[in-house]
């Protein structure tokens, strides 16, 4: 490969890099609905035809700041996972984690759960999403028997976003989050 080709793909790269990352800032601080390929556009005074060459669309673009969400909350997870002593102790502290994380990165998490994406799940998901669903499967396994544990993961993880879309939304008493953590830590430790 010739170094203008190096060159023209690094250019290229940098490029969709500052979409996603432009993307991101205008969802954190407007909103989603605030994210459009025209206000991308004038905001990276890129033309619309550039955005397109990269992206097919809104949802394309959510999807890129999907995966950064992912691999966002995938570090997260592991770190409080990996730090804590017992495999409850990682229990209560992903929990905990992963509700701030729905709550001071809700353009991530949106992107990540709650929007339209070109994203698939499942075995055909892209690594990112694979990653963060075995971060979750290693905090609950110790919990699982004598369920499966994938079943017993998407249940648990199900019971989180619950939890986390409810309470951003202001549907549940905020005045109760440590007693419904300890409701599910009770449930999953003790099999309550």
């Amino acid at each position: 490969m010739s170094a203008i080709q190096t060159r023209k793909e690094r250019e290229r790269a940098e490029r969709r890099q500052r979409i996603v990352d432009t993307a991101r800032e205008i969802a954190e601080t407007d909103g989603w609905d605030a994210v459009t390929v025209r206000k991308l556009a004038d905001r990276i005074e890129y033309s619309q035809p550039v955005l397109y060459s990269h992206f097919a669309g809104k949802d394309a673009i959510v999807s890129a700041v999907a995966l950064v969400a992912a691999a966002e909350l995938t570090t997260v997870i592991r770190e409080l996972r990996e730090s804590a002593d017992t495999p409850e102790q990682g229990l209560r502290a992903v929990i905990q984690g992963y509700l701030d994380f729905a709550r001071d990165s809700a353009a991530l998490y949106d992107a990540l759960f709650l929007l339209r994406t070109d994203l698939k799940f499942g075995p055909e998901a892209p690594q990112e999403l694979k990653d963060a669903f075995l971060e979750l499967l290693l905090t609950f396994a110790p919990f699982a028997p004598p369920h499966d544990v994938e079943t017993f993961t998407e249940v648990a993880w199900s019971t989180l976003h619950g939890l986390a879309t409810l309470d951003r939304g202001g549907r549940l008493r905020p005045d109760f989050r440590a007693q419904r953590m300890e409701v599910l830590v009770a449930q999953w430790v003790r099999g309550d």
